[in-house]
């Protein structure tokens, strides 16, 4: 099985501190997440000023509308910078999701290893196109999207030369959090096989379990929303998972990756140790005298697996006894 990428998805959890947003950066340190991802924007360039909240954004949050939650959420470009050249000395990679082009444009100096589409952006076209001819590698996420509107984003990176073995499609369902029955891992599976592309999982649940099953399912990155504290005040701190939980995901994902091993069946050499002792020989059910025929009245199958396998079995009724043999004496051969 492929390496599997972990992204501690930080997001907005900083509540707009940097203090908070090192101190995430520290436990995504210790949880050895390849990735901690933060979110780059203007809320100028981002939302109306009467954009309403999402439901789960009200019940979360004391603002109004969206655009005073991402004014008081949003991390200055100073701020940005900091976090970045942090995550540097803690040796961890820094990602950040850029929602608007002005935002996009600041992150092209940290070189980050992918950019991020976002589901809510995978129908702007100005940002997959400048995206996508900017960086080499691509994660792109899908929630609330459809097959159409995936190919449609697909073809933007296609013509702006991304090569698809650079390309990360990510299975998502953008509700928060969201309903174990519309999480649809299965998709994950139908993904790869339709569009020929590594595929990937964020995870918007609030289970531990549900990143595990992704990455069995061939998931070979994990995103996932976590905060240090989900009584903080903010839209994504109750759908996110705590520190501790995250180590249950990150856990979880070595055993089953180690479990999972190769495709190749064969006697495995813990296996072969018990294969003779719980396997059977061919072996005399009474006594049997020389010239006499094995048949099914004076043979019988028995442990351990020492003389002619049980498997050959036929190969052995009819022939004649070429000595004389004791009741539940090995039939060595014949």
């Amino acid at each position: 099985m492929k390496k599997i990428i972990i992204i501690a998805e930080a997001g907005v959890n900083h509540c707009g501190k940097i203090s908070i947003a090192k101190k995430m950066v520290d436990a995504a340190k210790k949880l050895k997440a390849n990735y901690i991802k933060f979110q780059t924007f203007n809320p100028d360039l981002l939302s109306t000023k009467s954009a309403k909240l999402a439901e789960y954004q009200k019940k979360n949050t004391k603002y109004t509308n969206q655009y005073k939650m991402l004014k008081r959420l949003a991390l200055t470009k100073k701020d940005t910078e900091k976090i970045y050249n942090y995550c540097k000395r803690k040796k961890i990679g820094f990602l950040s999701t850029a929602f608007d082009l002005e935002s996009a444009k600041f992150l092209l100096k940290f070189k980050m290893d992918y950019a991020k589409i976002p589901s809510g952006e995978i129908t702007n076209f100005p940002l997959i196109n400048f995206l996508s001819k900017k960086y080499k590698k691509i994660i792109l996420s899908t929630g609330m999207s459809n097959m159409a509107e995936i190919n449609w984003a697909l073809n933007i990176l296609k013509k702006n030369k991304v090569k698809k073995n650079n390309i990360i499609l990510l299975h998502c369902t953008s509700a928060y959090p969201a309903p174990v029955g519309e999480l649809n891992l299965n998709s994950i599976q139908f993904l790869k096989k339709k569009l020929n592309l590594k595929v990937g999982y964020s995870d918007h649940s609030t289970s531990t379990l549900t990143p595990i099953i992704a990455a069995s399912l061939g998931a070979i990155l994990i995103e996932k929303h976590f905060t240090l504290n989900k009584k903080f005040k903010g839209p994504d701190h109750k759908s996110s998972i705590n520190t501790n939980e995250f180590t249950e995901v990150i856990n979880g994902i070595k055993f089953m990756k180690h479990a999972a091993g190769n495709e190749i069946k064969k006697c495995t050499i813990s296996e072969n140790k018990n294969k003779n002792l719980v396997r059977k020989s061919i072996y005399a059910l009474k006594d049997i005298k020389k010239g006499e025929k094995f048949s099914e009245k004076n043979l019988v199958t028995l442990r351990p697996d020492k003389g002619i396998s049980a498997m050959f079995w036929k190969k052995v009724i009819g022939k004649k006894a070429k000595k004389n043999f004791k009741k539940f004496t090995l039939i060595k051969y014949v």
